[in-house]
């Protein structure tokens, strides 16, 4: 029997990530009024920041495995973000308070600016329903 690779790296899932996440900024930069929509949306945000904190722990683990111990911390650091903004993101849209949102979106895009949008490869289904999912659970605790 043969080795098994597993071509799903968390780099490759990493970058597939934050094209999400790159498409839906674009997006929501052409939406005028806060719509059912805009709150699915900025709910896949949420969710796809989280996974991405997720995978950036797969990959320090490992490295932490191989005694890379300053390696995996140094990586976890910059992947620290994430936890923050998913946090603030969703404190937003459980208490609907819209008016912070550009804000918030100003201190995500940086980290996504060498992403091109030429085509949108993510079709609605990526994010449709995902705000009544996320009202659903229990509210995030992670910077409170």
């Amino acid at each position: 029997m043969g080795r098994v690779i597993n071509t799903n790296s968390p780099t490759k899932i990493r970058n597939g990530q934050r094209r999400l996440i790159a498409e839906l900024l674009h997006q929501l930069g052409r939406q005028a009024a806060v719509s059912a929509e805009t709150k699915d949306m900025v709910a896949t945000i949420i969710y796809t920041l989280r996974a991405l904190y997720a995978t950036a722990e797969t990959s320090a683990v490992a490295w932490e495995k191989k005694g890379y111990w300053l390696k995996s911390e140094r990586f976890l650091r910059e992947w620290e973000w994430t936890k923050a903004l998913s946090a603030n993101l969703e404190d937003v849209l459980r208490e609907e308070a819209w008016d912070l949102l550009p804000q918030l979106f100003m201190d995500i895009f940086p980290h996504f600016t060498d992403i091109q949008i030429k085509t949108l490869t993510n079709t609605p289904d990526a994010w449709r329903g995902a705000h009544g999912r996320l009202l659903a659970e229990k509210p995030n605790t992670l910077l409170q």
